[in-house]
C-alpha cells in the first residue's frame, strides 16, 4: 500500500510541477507532509535533506553569482563577447556558443544567459541579423555548459548529494568533462551545421545595419535656465548628445519637431537616443529626464539607485497594461527612464503606451528590487550600467578567488562547500554584495524542491515503490540486455525534464534507475551519471529557465523549440548512450 501511496503521490507530483498552477515549493512541501501524515518517512527523515552539504553549496554559489553580477564582471565578460567576435559573423555562432559554455561550466546557467541577453542582441543589430538566430543557441550553450563540471547547474549537484545520501561516492569536480566537452562540441556542431538551418529569423524588425544599437524613447523635461530655451527643436543641443528629438508636449498640447518650434521651459521632449547617452542625461546642467524630476518633486532621491535595461516576460502580469494603469512605480519600486520597441515608435505618452512582451524598458531603482522582478518571471535583466571602477575591482578579486576555490576543492585542497561558502562570505565582507541582497538572491524555491525531492528518492526507496517501477521496466526492456534500460531511464529522464525542472526529473527517475541496476547487476554509478547527464542537457521545449529568457526577446514559438531543440536533444542522447558505458562500464 505504501508503494502505491508514493506512486501515486509522483504523478501527483509531476502534473502539478507541469500545470504550475501551484508553485513547486508548495508543492514539494504538501508531498512532505502526506508522506509523514501517512507513516512513509519520520519527520526527521522527511525534513533531514534541507540541512545536506548540497543545499549549503547552492546556496553559497547564487550568492557568488549574483556578487559578480552586481559588481558588473559578468556584464564585463558579455561585453568582451561583443569585442572580440562582432566582426566575424560566419563564426560568431560558434565562439558565442564556446564562450558561453565555458563560464556556464562555472555559473547558473540561467544567469549566464540572462546576462548575455543584452550584448548578444547589439550585436545582431551591429551585424544586421535579427537576433532569434542567436538568442536559442545562447540558451542551449548555458544548459551544455552545465554538463561539464559537478557545479555547471544544480542537477549535478543535486545528484551528487543524492548518490552520497545512498552510499556511494560523490562525483568529484571534474569527473564528467569529459563528455561534457564532448557534448559541448557536438551540439555546437550541430547548430552551425545544421540546427542554424531550423532557428527562425523572426525579428526582422530588430534589424539593424552598420553600428546602430538599440536606441530608446525617452521622456526629457527642459529645466529653467536651461540652454535649449529658445533653440530650434530641429537644431538643438539634442544633437550634440545624438538625440533625435521626435515629439515636444507643451501644457495639454502635442508639437512635431518643425523647424518653427522653440523649447521653452517646461518643455516634455520625446527623444530617441543610445542609452549611455540617456544615462548622461541624468548629469547634465539643465535638462533632465522627466520621471527623475517627478521623483525629486516627492521628496525621493535616486543619484545612488541602479540603471538596468530589462525585458518584459511573455507570461508578466504587465502585458497589455500601461505603466499608469498597472501602478508600475507603486508595484516594482522602480521607475522608468525610456522604452523602446523593435524601432518602432510610441503612440502615446509613455506612462500610457500598452507594454507588449519583449519590449525593453531602461529603468532604475534598489538592486533588490530588480531580482524581486525576475523571481516573480515579471522581467528579465539584460544588462545593467554604472559599475563603479571600484566595484569591478572588487568583482575581479571575488572572481579569482572563485576560481581557486573550484581549483582548491577539486583538488580535494578543502571540501566543497567550505570553499564556496568562504568565497560567498568574502563577497559580503568585500561589499560586492549586501547581507540582504545575498539572502535575496538565493533561490529558497529550487533548494525547498530539491531537499523534498532528496527525501522523495528516500521514500521511493524505503516504500517499495523504486522496487516496484524498477522491476516493471526493467521487465519490459531487460530481454533486450542491460544497455536497452540504461536508455530507456536516459529517455524517461529527459521526457521529464520537458513538464519538471531538471533537477527534479533526476531526483525522481535516480532511485528507481539505480534500483534496477541493482536488480541487474549493472553499475549503479554509471545509472547515476546517465540520468544526470539526461536531465541537464534536455533543450526539446522552452520549459527550461534559460530558454524562457530568450523566449520574448527572440519572438519564438513553442513549435521552434521543437524543431531546432529535438534535433540536438536526439544527439545529446547518442553522446550520452555512447560515451557513458565507456567510461563507466555497465558490468
Amino acid at each position: 500500500m505504501e508503494a502505491w501511496i508514493v506512486i501515486g503521490l509522483l504523478i501527483a507530483v509531476v502534473i502539478a510541477f507541469s500545470t504550475e498552477k501551484i508553485s513547486v515549493d508548495l508543492v514539494t512541501l504538501s508531498m512532505l507532509c502526506v508522506l509523514v501524515m501517512c507513516g512513509i518517512l519520520s519527520a526527521e527523515k522527511a525534513f533531514a535533506a534541507f540541512g545536506d552539504r548540497v543545499i549549503v553549496l547552492l546556496a553559497a554559489i547564487f550568492v557568488i553569482g549574483a556578487a559578480l553580477r552586481e559588481t558588473g564582471v559578468l556584464d564585463m565578460m558579455g561585453g568582451f563577447l561583443a569585442q572580440t567576435f562582432g566582426k566575424q559573423p560566419k563564426r560568431l555562432m560558434a565562439f558565442m556558443m564556446a564562450v558561453v559554455a565555458g563560464i556556464s561550466a562555472f555559473m547558473n546557467n540561467t544567469t549566464v544567459t540572462a546576462v548575455f541577453i543584452g550584448p548578444v542582441i547589439g550585436l545582431c543589430r551591429t551585424l544586421g541579423i535579427p537576433p532569434s538566430r542567436l538568442l536559442m543557441p545562447l540558451a542551449f550553450a548555458s544548459l551544455m555548459g552545465g554538463t561539464c563540471t559537478l557545479i555547471g547547474t544544480s542537477t549535478n549537484v543535486a545528484v551528487s548529494g543524492a548518490i552520497t545520501k545512498m552510499g556511494f561516492k560523490p562525483f568529484s569536480m571534474f569527473e564528467f568533462a569529459f563528455i561534457g566537452m564532448v557534448i559541448v562540441i557536438t551540439g555546437i556542431a550541430y547548430m552551425v551545421f545544421i540546427g542554424k538551418r531550423l532557428v527562425p529569423e523572426r525579428d526582422q524588425d530588430l534589424m539593424g545595419g552598420g553600428d546602430s544599437v538599440r536606441e530608446y524613447l525617452a521622456e526629457v523635461v527642459v529645466l529653467p535656465s536651461s540652454p535649449l530655451i529658445g533653440q530650434a527643436a530641429y537644431e538643438s543641443d539634442f544633437s550634440a548628445l545624438e538625440f533625435q528629438v521626435l515629439k515636444i508636449r507643451r501644457h495639454d498640447r502635442t508639437l512635431d519637431a518643425g523647424p518653427a518650434v522653440q523649447f521653452e521651459e517646461g518643455d516634455v521632449v520625446l527623444v530617441a537616443g543610445k542609452v549611455e547617452n540617456l544615462i548622461k542625461v541624468k548629469k547634465i546642467e539643465g535638462i533632465d529626464i522627466l520621471e527623475d524630476v517627478t521623483l525629486r518633486s516627492s521628496g525621493i532621491d535616486m543619484r545612488d539607485a541602479q540603471v538596468a535595461e530589462v525585458v518584459i516576460a511573455p507570461r508578466s502580469s504587465l502585458v497589455g497594461r500601461s505603466l499608469r494603469n498597472s501602478k508600475f512605480r507603486q508595484r516594482t519600486g522602480l521607475s522608468v527612464l525610456a522604452l523602446t520597441r523593435g524601432g518602432r515608435s510610441l503612440l502615446h505618452h509613455m506612462a500610457d503606451e500598452r507594454l507588449h512582451a519583449g519590449d525593453v524598458l531602461l529603468l532604475q531603482g534598489p538592486n533588490e528590487r530588480f531580482r524581486a522582478l525576475e523571481e516573480g518571471s515579471e522581467m528579465i535583466v539584460m544588462a545593467q550600467h554604472q559599475f563603479s571602477s571600484e566595484m569591478r575591482r572588487r568583482g575581479l578579486t571575488l572572481l579569482g578567488a572563485f576560481a581557486f576555490a573550484v581549483i582548491a576543492s577539486s583538488l580535494d585542497w578543502v571540501p566543497d562547500t567550505v570553499g564556496f561558502v568562504l568565497v560567498a562570505m568574502l563577497a559580503v565582507f568585500t561589499r560586492c554584495i549586501k547581507l540582504e541582497n545575498a539572502y535575496a538572491n538565493i533561490d529558497w524555491r529550487l533548494l525547498i524542491l530539491i531537499g523534498g525531492m532528496m527525501a522523495f528518492g528516500e521514500a521511493m526507496k524505503t516504500s517499495g515503490a523504486a522496487s516496484m517501477v524498477a522491476d516493471t521496466l526493467t521487465s519490459w526492456l531487460a530481454p533486450m540486455g542491460v544497455f536497452a534500460v540504461f536508455a530507456g531511464f536516459c529517455v524517461l529522464t529527459m521526457m521529464l525534464t520537458q513538464p519538471m525542472s531538471n533537477a527534479a526529473a533526476a531526483l525522481v527517475v535516480l532511485p528507481v534507475a539505480m534500483q534496477a541496476a541493482a536488480q541487474l547487476g549493472a553499475d549503479q554509478r554509471s545509472f547515476a551519471v546517465g540520468v544526470m547527464i539526461s536531465a541537464s542537457a534536455s533543450v526539446l521545449t522552452p520549459f527550461e529557465p534559460s530558454c524562457i529568457l530568450v523566449y520574448g526577446p527572440g519572438k519564438y514559438r513553442f513549435a521552434d523549440f521543437i524543431k531546432a531543440g529535438g534535433g540536438l536533444t536526439f544527439v545529446i542522447l547518442l553522446v550520452v548512450l555512447t560515451l557513458v558505458p565507456l567510461f563507466w562500464p555497465l558490468k
